[in-house]
Formats: structure tokens, C-alpha cells, sequence
């Protein structure tokens, strides 16, 4: 019998490639290889909802029951992890000593957060990927306790509103000048700086830490500026890199996978997706790694298509959104190709849309609190879109 398709890794990627397999018809094995011992579950909620300790057990954090992979054929190998590739027998080494054959692979392992050597060691230090973290950090969020972000992505920011609507006193730490100033522009990364503050949150922007305090865990941290600031708990929020550290010896780029837009690698018979994966965006013209919730579904299916060899559609709008103090923010397309930006409501309140683009043409949109504006949005970037490619 055929080996199938062996999914390398138990994210969203790699549970929308499975359920996009069976979907289409394919009836050879399906394996996955999941380095945790959860079945594969949802991440965005880490940051939000199971911080509050709503609906947070693991069960509804999983997004399928242990029925549907028994009922679907999907068979989970978990607690293992891919320690290696043999492409030209196509095999996978696993980190428990056994080999798994493959017709074709999806390499769907994550990213995992990025720590400092500063904290290193420190017990009251953690980041925010797993369950396990997001209980850690939870268990941290006491009313009247002091909680630093180092890094104000939106999984920093998004911590810090859990934490604020807990009680907990908040200070962000971030190296720009503003949040998200690197991806949305001055203005807009000054328009969540001010809602932060506005619920208490203390930032010091434009800085960064260069010393500690404590003995084993850090009671307070130095910044650049001189500045000292007191805590009882850090995350450390500074983004993840791609966990791929097993292909070292591969062809492949450890850095990210290399795809095309439909999760092909160089490799015959490979694909990538997800935080794994620096896929092909035709609109930017170059590899961009992946980090966000929505791609990664998409890249899981489009792989599965890939391998069914069915036509995966035209591409969807690169778009992820987030939840900061009851307020729905989402963004779509790249604001990095924009040369102007304008805005329909009032910038200074929570209920507007800012639309950039780029010789008069949309190139993004971000939405505060107007998800029912998002269809409208999609529409027209991809009308953007397949004029450029028309």
C-alpha cells in the first residue's frame, strides 16, 4: 500500500491540508507528526481568551475531536517530533528513532517564539506559543500583579489587554517607535499606542532592555534610556522564526522553506505551509515567511490541492486580524507597497477604516471594529489585484 501524505508538524497548516485531502477524495493514508501531546488546537485564543480563563480547556482549544481522525483516517503520531529528512528515499526521521515513508510530504512545523539571552534562565520569563505558556503566563495574571511585555506585535499587545481587563498593572517595552509602526505607518501605530494607554498600559517606546534586576527571576529590568521599571512576571513578545532547525542537512532552506504560491518546494513531492514556509507572493514578487493564522490555513489547503493535483483557485487576500480591549481589528493586503493612506471615520475614536494605496490604486485596508466591512474590503483589494495580473 501506497505511504500516503506525512504532515510534519500539528498546526492549523497541517490540519486544513488533512481535512482538504479527505475532502477531495484521497483515500491513502494520512499521517501527522505533532511535537506536542495535544491533539493539534487553535493558537490565536492563547493570547486572548484562555488568559481570561474563558473556554479555555483544552477540548474546545482542539479543532477536532479524537472521532474525526479515527472516522477520517487521519492518524496523529504525537509527542514526536521530525528530526530529519531523506528526500531521495523519502523518508522522515522522527526524534523517537523510527522512520516514516511518504509519497508526499507537507513540512508544517511551526515557528517557535523567539526568547533573549538576557532572560535566559530567569523563572518568572516566558513567551507565548504553546498551552503549557499560556497557562504559565494565566497563572501570572493576578489582580494588582506587574506584568512586562517586551515587544508590542500583536501577540504582546493582545496579552496586554488580557492582562489590563484582568487587573493586572501592564507596562509594553517595544524598539519602534510606535506599534506596528513597521507594517501600518506612524500614525496608525500612534492610534494603538493611544489605545493602550488609554486602558493604563504604560509603553516605552523607541527602547529596549539592557539590564535586569533579581536573583533567578527578574523583580526589575533597565532600559536603554536608564530608565527602571518593576515586575513580577515578563513575556517576551518578539516574534517567532521558523522551527526548522531538523533540516539542517536537507537542500532545503532551514530559514523558511522556499514555495511556490501553491506550497511547491524544490524538492519532488515536498510542500510547506505555514510559519514554515516562505511562500511565493506574486504581488510582492519575492518569498515571504508566514506568522499569521489565516495564511497558514490557506497554504495547508492550496498544498492539498497541489497534491490531488487539483486546481487550488486564484489566491486570497493576505489578511489576519486581532481583538484588543472588545474591538475587532483586521487587516488585509500590504500597506508596505502604499505611498498614501486615508481614512473614512475619525482616526481618534475606535469605528474607522484605513485604506492605503498606491498610485491611487488599494493596496490594504485595516478595519477597527467594521468587521461587516469585510467583504467589501476583500472585494476591493481583489479587484487591485487582477488588474496588476490582467
Amino acid at each position: 500500500m501506497s505511504p500516503g501524505v506525512v504532515i510534519a508538524g500539528g498546526g492549523l497548516a497541517g490540519q486544513r491540508c488533512a481535512e482538504a485531502l479527505r475532502r477531495g477524495g484521497y483515500e491513502k493514508p494520512v499521517r501527522m507528526v505533532c511535537g506536542e501531546s495535544h491533539r493539534p488546537y487553535d493558537r490565536p485564543p492563547l493570547s486572548k481568551e484562555v488568559l481570561l480563563a474563558r473556554g479555555s480547556d483544552e477540548e474546545t482549544l482542539c479543532f477536532r475531536s479524537t472521532e474525526w481522525y479515527e472516522q477520517n483516517a487521519v492518524e496523529l503520531l504525537l509527542g514526536v517530533q521530525a528530526c530529519g529528512l531523506d528526500d531521495r528515499e523519502k523518508n522522515l526521521h522522527l526524534s523517537d528513532g523510527s522512520n516514516v515513508s511518504y509519497e508526499h510530504l507537507l513540512i508544517a512545523t511551526g515557528g517557535r517564539a523567539r526568547g533573549l539571552a538576557l532572560f535566559k534562565g530567569c523563572a518568572n520569563v516566558t513567551t507565548l506559543r504553546t498551552i503549557e505558556d499560556a497557562r504559565r503566563l494565566r497563572a501570572a495574571l493576578v489582580p494588582g500583579a506587574r506584568l512586562l511585555v517586551i515587544g508590542a506585535g500583536f501577540i504582546g499587545q493582545e496579552a496586554a489587554s488580557a492582562a489590563c481587563q484582568a487587573g493586572v498593572t501592564t507596562t509594553i517595552v517595544e524598539a519602534a517607535p510606535a506599534p506596528l509602526a513597521t507594517v501600518l505607518g506612524a500614525e496608525l501605530g500612534g492610534w494603538f499606542s493611544e489605545l493602550h494607554r488609554s486602558h493604563g498600559v504604560e509603553l516605552f517606546l523607541d527602547e529596549r532592555v539592557v539590564g535586569l534586576q533579581g536573583q533567578g527571576q527578574v523583580d526589575a529590568v533597565r532600559l536603554a534610556s536608564g530608565q527602571s521599571v518593576e515586575c513580577d512576571h515578563v513575556l517576551v513578545g518578539v516574534g517567532i522564526e521558523p522551527n526548522l532547525g531538523w533540516l539542517d542537512e536537507s537542500e532545503l532552506d532551514p530559514s523558511g522553506v522556499r514555495t511556490d504560491a501553491d506550497g511547491r518546494t524544490d524538492l519532488p513531492n515536498v510542500y510547506a505551509a505555514g510559519d514554515a514556509a516562505a511562500t511565493f507572493d506574486p504581488l510582492l514578487g519575492r518569498h515571504n515567511l508566514g506568522c499569521h493564522w489565516e495564511a497558514a490555513g490557506r497554504q495547508g489547503a492550496r498544498s492539498a490541492s497541489a497534491m490531488l493535483g487539483l486546481d487550488p483557485g486564484p489566491l486570497a487576500i493576505s489578511s489576519f486580524w486581532s481583538d484588543l480591549y472588545g474591538t475587532r481589528v483586521q487587516y488585509l493586503g500590504h500597506a508596505s507597497l502604499a505611498d498614501d493612506v486615508g481614512f473614512d471615520g475619525d482616526p481618534n475614536s475606535r469605528d474607522f477604516s484605513a485604506t492605503f494605496t498606491r498610485d491611487g490604486q488599494p493596496v490594504a485596508v485595516l478595519l477597527v471594529a467594521r468587521p461587516h466591512m469585510l467583504p467589501e474590503a476583500r472585494a476591493l483589494l481583489t479587484a487591485t489585484t487582477e488588474r496588476i495580473f490582467s
